[in-house]
């Protein structure tokens, strides 16, 4: 929303200047953008006044222009421009006078002939980006005023950046209602005049969808002047308003857009037949839009306005090149509509269109400013245009709103949240400056929130309207105080904190992906597709967030920083009979090298046991027996790929990106993992175990087994026997060379037992060890190392 300060101040007392005004709003939520003077440097550019035009002795296309701009005889001017006429009055810039782009005048001979200034056209004082003739300034205007002063081009405009639930300030009326609250001036609206109704000209209107169109106002105005200059007050607010002067009709339905925040539309009534229909587009209609260069296809899901059952408009979006105003129009049917925000949502971006209209619409307007715009543009188009009007058709009913509804705020709930006490008097002033009815009541306050304010539902949205109106810089930093004692991290805060203290950095990247990349590394899955994506490569609800960490590798990795430590947790969609499962995933990413470059030996590189290993500390608390099977998967390298097992169950996958994926995206070769972020947090509580008196005892083993037996099975097989005394088990060296087999190897394992009754004996470590060769002979037929 661009908004003028000159403007602005019609509404109310602005003493702040454009800088305290835009910081005031932005920490009131209204983020300031942008800030920019409304015209261009220029200086020595007066009103001029044409007294005389003859042509030029030696030039066709030239005139010689007596022109009065205060000083005390008329200034002899060049001029080539086609509309200059006697008469008119234009900007002169006068000898000495500085344009755009530091373009200084002086005095000259055109063609032989002296000139003592320039008349400027709008684009020559960088007003427009184009000009066929020169600026036209209005009668009223004194010859010799300084431009700037005349035209109040001394103006800033400051561009905020409205959030989607503030679409009361897509109108200069909600922007003048907030600096009012905020600045705690009083508000003065414009006088905006009702019009008497001059003739029956009538036009029926049918709703054939009131859920989309609740209420739907058409008037008909008749005996209009379709060439009536828009006057240059008027152009200038749309100028500096980002928006470009078309006719006068079409100039004043914009105007009241900006002014109130409602969209209207005119209607060539000569070209739409009747009735007026509000209705859901067919298949196979098309519509050509407004300038005549792009045709839509609608559909049932598309809003239309129709005449004669023939499409005029896309409702609240763009009108139709068929029944457009024109430079022959004398009667418009001028429409001021609610339309449901649910039912455009979506519809302006399905055609590839996004207006000013649709920008409003989508987010809510006001349903009770229908009668109030409508009065304000006919008055406008009478004023500017001649005419008469008949009475307004309005079908339909103003829908029911929360606004009806009234939410109880409480003073010590305020308290709680804002941390301070804020006087009764001040609370009253703030909702009421910000159009809330109060009552008090027992509890405090009940409060009923404007139509305008979709945003205010509960007792926590007023109290976040008084903390933005207070000023958030006003209220007081306090630490909480802590309601039970502070116990050490645990869940998933401890293993994101415990991944950064590894070197680890958290990713936090979009829930939508391309198709491609949610096919690339889960084929097996549908995804979710969305029916508006922002863009092809946000095109559907992600199966996992291996790409996103992927990509973000790609982007580091292009920029020569290779070692990577990435993470993150978030959800994953994955669709299934019984609808759409959101589960939580902690994924991670590593690549590049184990430790820092050094000079006491040869980096290593980052492999698949790195990335077990983090597996391993990540789950290190899991409730069950931790373990990994080897496993194929679409996105991982063969045999480099695992499927992570707790108890037997599966929660995850760790291994080497698939070298495929690693050439389509551009990456160097990683290690991910994924993890189900319930299993691993929903860790049992640590239970105390007593410690045994009597020293352990340690027997190694070098046991030879097929090269495709795991290791993990292995250790798995000997927890199966459920040994009491044998406490742990360790694998400390895995051999294949000279000695063994090529399809063998050699597996030493550290058997560490202990009793807690007694010392044991050779007899017991002797029943143990037996134990497990016999085991693990039968399982996976291995045998003792010679």
């Amino acid at each position: 929303m661009r908004i003028s300060v000159q403007w602005l101040q019609e509404w109310l007392q602005i003493d702040e200047t454009p800088e305290q005004l835009g910081h005031r709003l932005t920490m009131a939520g209204l983020e300031l953008d942008a800030m920019e003077a409304a015209a261009p440097a220029f200086s020595g550019v007066r009103v001029g006044h044409v007294v005389a035009v003859e042509p030029h002795p030696d030039a066709d296309r030239l005139r010689v222009c007596r022109v009065e701009a205060g000083e005390a005889e008329p200034l002899t001017i060049v001029c080539g421009a086609p509309n200059v006429h006697e008469g008119m009055r234009a900007p002169v810039a006068v000898v000495g006078a500085v344009l755009p782009g530091d373009f200084r005048i002086k005095r000259s001979k055109l063609r032989g002939v002296p000139s003592e200034g320039m008349l400027c056209s709008a684009r020559e004082l960088g007003l427009a980006d184009d000009a066929e003739g020169l600026m036209s300034l209005p009668a009223t205007l004194e010859a010799g005023q300084d431009l700037r002063e005349a035209l109040g081009l001394d103006d800033t405009i400051l561009e905020v950046d409205l959030t989607p639930n503030r679409a009361d300030c897509l109108g200069m009326r909600g922007i003048a209602r907030e600096c009012s609250a905020l600045l705690d001036r009083p508000l003065h609206a414009p006088a905006m005049p009702g019009v008497d109704v001059a003739n029956d000209a009538r036009v029926s209107v049918v709703i054939e969808n009131p859920e989309a169109c609740p209420l739907y106002a058409a008037r008909v105005l008749e005996g209009l002047d379709a060439k009536a200059a828009t006057p240059l007050w008027m152009t200038e607010r749309l100028r500096r308003a980002g928006v470009r002067p078309l006719s006068a009709i079409v100039d004043v339905t914009n105007y009241v857009m900006l002014e109130l925040g409602q969209p209207l539309h005119a209607f060539d009534a000569d070209r739409t037949g009747a009735p007026i229909q509000v209705r859901q587009g067919k298949q196979g209609e098309t519509l050509t839009l407004l300038g005549g260069d792009q045709t839509v296809k609608l559909s049932p899901q598309d809003l239309v306005i129709a005449g004669d059952d023939v499409p005029l408009a896309l409702a609240g979006v763009m009108g139709g090149a068929a029944s457009a105003v024109d430079a022959s129009t004398t009667r418009v049917i001028l429409e001021c509509a609610h339309f449901a925000p649910r039912a455009l949502a979506g519809r302006a971006r399905a055609h590839g269109l996004h207006t000013d209209a649709s920008h409003r619409f989508e987010r809510g307007v006001d349903p009770t400013l229908v009668p109030q715009a409508m009065e304000r543009a006919t008055q406008l188009l009478l004023e500017l245009c001649g005419g008469q009007c008949g009475p307004v058709e309005q079908v339909g009913e103003t829908p029911a709103s929360h606004a009806e509804q009234a939410i109880v705020l409480r003073p010590d709930r305020v308290q709680r949240l804002l941390g301070v006490t804020l006087e009764a008097s001040e609370v009253e002033r703030i909702l009421e400056a910000l159009d809330c009815r109060i009552e008090t009541s027992e509890s405090g306050w009940s409060v009923r929130a404007p139509r305008a304010r979709f945003d205010l539902e509960r007792e926590e949205d007023l109290i976040e309207e008084l903390a933005r109106v207070h000023g958030y810089d006003a209220l007081p930093q306090t630490l909480p105080k802590p309601v039970a004692p502070v116990t050490p991290e645990s869940g998933l805060r401890s293993l994101r904190n415990g991944l950064a203290r590894q070197g680890f950095h958290e990713v936090i990247s979009f829930s939508f992906i391309a198709r491609e990349a949610a096919s690339a590394f889960y084929p097996d899955v549908e995804p979710l597709a969305l029916a508006n994506p922002i863009s092809s490569d946000l095109a559907v609800m992600r199966p996992g967030l291996w790409s996103g960490l992927v990509t973000t590798a790609a982007y580091n990795q292009a920029r020569q920083q290779s070692d990577l430590r990435l993470f993150e947790h978030g959800l994953r969609f994955v669709p299934d009979a019984s609808g759409l499962r959101q589960e939580p995933r902690l994924a991670g990413l590593l690549g590049g090298r184990v430790a820092p470059e050094a000079w006491e030996g040869e980096a290593k590189k980052v492999d698949f046991f790195d990335a077990k290993g983090t597996v391993e500390g990540l789950c290190e608390r899991v409730a069950g027996a931790l373990g990994f099977r080897a496993e194929r998967h679409p996105a991982l390298h063969d045999g480099q790929s695992a499927r992570v097992l707790v108890d037997g169950q599966p929660i995850g996958w760790v291994g080497r990106l698939h070298p495929a994926l690693c050439e389509r995206f551009d990456v160097e070769p990683v290690y991910l993992f994924d993890l189900d972020a319930t299993a691993v947090v929903q860790a049992p509580v640590a239970q105390f175990s007593p410690l045994s008196p009597y020293p352990s005892i340690r027997r190694d083993l070098a046991l030879v087994v097929a090269e495709s037996v795991a290791a993990g099975d292995v250790l798995a097989a000997i927890d199966e026997l459920g040994l009491e005394i044998l406490q742990d088990v360790r694998l400390f060296d895995v051999y294949q060379g000279k000695g063994l087999n090529p399809d063998e190897k050699s597996l030493a394992l550290g058997l560490i037992l202990r009793a807690f009754d007694r010392t044991l004996g050779e007899q017991d470590v002797a029943g143990v060890t037996d134990a497990v060769v016999q085991h693990l002979q039968a399982r996976f037929n291995a045998t003792l190392r010679q």
